[in-house]
């Protein structure tokens, strides 16, 4: 009986735990929302971590978008091509990588390039008690530490992504009209008439929203750390699993939220 009492209450600590977790997150969140209201805005700090998340992701942000367009272009050929339609890869291209692949892929890069990096080093100042040091000195760890990573974070992300999309399609085009001698007036001419304004927007508010789940989870794994160099390999490790499990359902609620406003077009 004390067996199935206790194979029962697993799901309901587990429930708990996960309840108990995100008001953690919640509680990280009003003090960086305090920060950003009432802390000291650190241009310095700012400027070194956006060389450090934009400046640094391009080369792993670019490559993955320009290879995931040549895929995605080639996979869309063959498919179509069997419909008598291969000319209309471009649309369908373009919509794609707005909507879904820019955003979710560079966000997937990020997270595990930049989360790990943040929650390794801030779980390395809290465990060799620097963290301690910083309040002594009077500076909030939250302002010192998470608001730089937050505001460097929501201005380098989409702007990630906008590079991700360019460089996704500039290997479309090379891969359709180069390789499946598509003619490029056609593949153009399906890519303007069936991405707009709204497409870019989609994209851009889910790399707004990946970017405040990835600096929150990695610092709060930081923040948290414990039991020395252990605790922080741990904290990193969780700080992606987390981020990336955390902008997958994200993605998908968002998408279904911002069809709403962005309704996708029927023309396709």
């Amino acid at each position: 009986m004390d067996v199935l009492l206790g194979f029962l209450a697993l799901p309901g600590r587990a429930f708990l735990n996960y309840l108990g977790y995100l008001g953690q997150l919640g509680a990280l969140m009003g003090e960086l929302w305090e920060s950003l209201t009432k802390g000291t805005l650190r241009l310095r700090l700012m400027a070194e971590q956006m060389v450090m998340i934009g400046y640094g992701s391009q080369a792993v942000v670019l490559v993955t978008g320009a290879f995931t367009g040549a895929v995605f272009t080639a996979q869309s050929y063959f498919k179509f091509k069997d419909f008598g339609i291969e000319s209309t890869v471009g649309g369908i291209v373009s919509v794609s990588l707005c909507r879904e692949l820019g955003p979710v892929l560079a966000g997937l890069m990020v997270t595990g390039r930049v989360g790990a990096s943040m929650a390794a080093e801030i779980g390395t100042l809290k465990v060799s008690e620097q963290i301690d040091a910083l309040r002594v000195m009077g500076a909030h760890p939250v302002d010192y530490l998470v608001l730089p990573r937050f505001l460097a974070m929501v201005i380098s992300m989409p702007l990630l992504i906008a590079e991700c999309i360019v460089l996704g399609l500039v290997a479309s085009v090379l891969v359709a009209t180069c390789v499946f001698e598509i003619p490029f007036a056609w593949f153009w001419e399906h890519v303007r008439d069936h991405t707009n304004l709204e497409d870019l927007s989609f994209g851009m508010i889910k790399g707004f929203v990946f970017g405040i789940l990835i600096v929150v989870i990695s610092c709060h794994q930081g923040l948290i750390a414990s039991n020395g160099a252990v605790g922080v390999g741990l904290g990193t490790t969780r700080a992606v699993v987390y981020s990336s499990l955390a902008l997958l359902v994200a993605n998908f609620f968002l998408t279904m939220f911002l069809n709403y406003f962005f309704p996708l077009g029927t023309a396709l």
